[in-house]
């Protein structure tokens, strides 16, 4: 395979190119982790995605100037909670910067010591199993190896710099 092409300077703006990513819809996640000394790590990110289910991985990115960065480089296990429609506080309490972000957040250890929140619509516990710097961000890829979900919960969305829960166009017949 022959290397990728060198990289010309875009023709657009920044400003452009983030308001053209707000345009795809996503899911809001609270990505966990514990550091050396016990204390807990959270932040909203939006950058989740399945990457296999054979062995289980998922990826999620995080900006190299985030001041939790060395917590999830270090870290073995994180999680990933992905919040459902009545959780958008959570989601406004862990973007925001704030000293006391877990005060009243109701979690637990998952088997792998990472805060699970309790109430999520998915829990994802991953072991860090690799990182890759691209551009202003890390790519952590996470190997499954607890999952949890809760049947029925409503999705938080978030869609060109607002947050929304589902509306189905349309219904699809039960089997």
């Amino acid at each position: 395979m022959p290397p990728p092409a060198a990289a010309t300077t875009a023709p657009f703006l920044p400003t452009d190119f983030r308001a053209a990513l707000g345009m795809f819809a996503t899911g809001v996640t609270v990505v966990t982790a514990r550091g050396g000394n016990g204390q807990l790590v959270g932040l909203t990110a939006n950058s989740f995605n399945s990457v296999s289910l054979d062995p289980p991985l998922v990826l999620w990115s995080l900006s190299r100037r985030s001041a939790a960065l060395a917590v999830f480089r270090a870290g073995t296990h994180y999680a990933i909670n992905v919040l459902a429609a009545d959780q958008l506080a959570l989601a406004e309490r862990f973007a925001a910067r704030m000293p006391e972000r877990w005060a009243g957040v109701a979690w637990q250890p998952g088997p792998g010591g990472a805060p699970l929140i309790v109430g999520a619509a998915a829990q994802f516990e991953c072991s860090n199993r690799s990182r890759y710097v691209e551009g202003d961000h890390v790519i952590f890829v996470g190997q499954v190896e607890h999952c949890a979900h809760r049947a029925g919960a409503a999705p938080l969305l978030f869609h060109g710099g607002r947050y929304y829960t589902e509306h189905p166009l349309h219904t699809r017949p039960k089997p």
